[in-house]
């Protein structure tokens, strides 16, 4: 049986006074305590450490204290509903719609302007992933956007230049293709070959195993779903509407469906079935069994340390004909830090987000993590001696025209697993796409609707709550 609302209450306490108490004790000097829970672990969180360190060392008023937080999302909104959530948390840009909304976030403009701080200080793309209805509810760490990386040892062994990859979606598919290695049975023993190279009735007979794949539409940076984006779809018309079954998207899932007609439902998932973990040495890239897939400049970490022999080159990921006007399209997310509603020093906690926004903090974080930052300006010889030599095309990714990012939806992580339903069944051969995607339309249309309902009821008054919060 589910539990009960104040059953789930009690449970939401006592989680958020356990991780409060982790970080939470006696400050040093008198100092104000700033509880901070971030989602990074392992080399991203002590980067941030070594930020808040630099910070506590700067002044002697504050103290922020970190503790790295899985599922911070969920937990912080079950913090948030108990009374005890931590001073600033770290989410994701695609939460602030739906945290927002639900009345978690603490909207920061007024203590914004008295800082000093607003939109022509940042690309413009990852100051608006921080607003939502109007408000600016958090601000960023570090952003990222996606483009194709590619091994240039496998392009060498199939005949292409290593230093040319796919400049259009038609050399994206036909390298692809070259790329993709079986194990066939000819004349009683086993022979590895292109899978171009096969025959029709090897091919339509399906006894061969794929052994190298070219590129994975299934293994991709950030959301799958957000392949839409390089078909130009529409995925939300910004109002009322629910655009699940767009053009876009409905090219975007025949692609799919043509991937596992090509190469074979049973083969592509044995292939997948026999990696690990994500982002490990298991994974087909960085194993060398993949040889493109698209990822973020994050991925310069794990080439680091699990692949670190890898010959790689990186490049805009081409989109279908006639989508982008020419320009690179990429997915953008942004990395945020938020002031949860009901922090026990919400101006404290501003003050910390405020010093991680300075020139110098943001580079110093971006470069110990691999990535850049939101600011528009650069300093002097940040890409030049950034530890990522791709960099520079990340930051003219980010600023492209032709830069995406997943709707400003509050219900877009349920959206989202809808279309992931949908692209299982596309995979699967089980469904049209057109088919798939009219259960997505109709389903999230109907939650879409219920939304606005409540948005409507509430109106004039959620916007004059957030309009009259004075603790700035």
């Amino acid at each position: 049986m589910p539990a009960s609302t104040p059953r789930r209450l009690a449970l939401a306490a006592i989680l958020a006074a356990s991780l409060a108490g982790c970080a939470r004790g006696p400050a040093s000097g008198g100092r104000v305590v700033v509880d901070y829970w971030e989602k990074w672990s392992g080399f991203e969180a002590e980067s941030m450490q070594s930020v808040i360190d630099d910070f506590n060392r700067s002044q002697n008023r504050i103290e922020v204290r970190f503790l790295s937080v899985s599922q911070v999302d969920i937990k912080l909104l079950l913090a948030t509903s108990s009374g005890h959530p931590p001073d600033v948390a770290g989410l994701w840009s695609e939460n602030i719609p739906d945290f927002s909304e639900k009345g978690a976030l603490t909207p920061l403009d007024g203590g914004l302007a008295k800082a000093g701080i607003g939109a022509d200080r940042y690309t413009p793309l990852f100051w608006e992933l921080c607003r939502h209805r109007g408000f600016t509810w958090g601000l960023p760490t570090t952003p990222g956007c996606v483009a194709l990386f590619y091994n240039k040892k496998l392009f060498r062994a199939a005949g292409l230049d290593p230093e040319r990859p796919p400049r259009t979606f038609a050399e994206l598919e036909a390298m692809s293709r070259r790329l993709t290695i079986a194990e066939v049975e000819r004349g009683g023993r086993i022979v590895r070959i292109p899978f171009d190279d096969m025959t029709p009735a090897e091919r339509d007979a399906r006894r061969y195993t794929l052994v190298q794949v070219g590129h994975l539409p299934q293994d991709a940076g950030m959301f799958l779903s957000g392949w839409g984006c390089w078909f130009g779809a529409r995925y939300y018309d910004g109002d009322r509407r629910i655009l699940a079954d767009d053009a876009g998207n409905l090219a975007a899932y025949s692609w799919l469906r043509d991937t596992a007609r090509t190469y074979g439902v049973d083969n592509l998932r044995s292939f997948i079935d026999g990696f690990g973990v994500s982002q490990s040495a298991q994974t087909p890239f960085l194993g060398g069994t993949e040889a493109m897939v698209v990822q973020g400049p994050w991925m310069m970490n794990f080439i680091a340390r699990y692949a670190p022999d890898l010959e790689w080159g990186v490049a805009p990921c081409p989109a279908a004909d006639g989508v982008g006007g020419g320009e690179p399209v990429t997915l953008a997310q942004c990395d945020v830090v938020v002031v949860p509603r009901g922090a026990r020093h919400p101006r404290e906690a501003l003050e910390f987000i405020c010093y991680l926004q300075r020139q110098d903090v943001a580079e110093k974080l971006a470069r110990s993590q691999q990535k850049f930052t939101a600011l528009r300006q650069v300093s002097d010889g940040f890409i030049k001696n950034h530890p990522n030599p791709a960099i520079g095309l990340f930051i003219r990714l980010s600023r492209s025209a032709g830069a995406r990012y997943v709707p400003r939806l509050s219900i877009w992580h349920e959206y989202d697993a809808e279309l992931a339903v949908a692209r299982e069944r596309v995979l699967d051969l089980k469904e049209t796409p057109a088919e798939a995607l009219a259960v997505v339309q109709q389903r999230m249309q109907r939650t879409l609707d219920r939304v606005m309902r409540r948005r409507d009821a509430m109106g004039s008054d959620r916007l004059r709550e957030w309009t009259s919060y004075d603790k700035w």
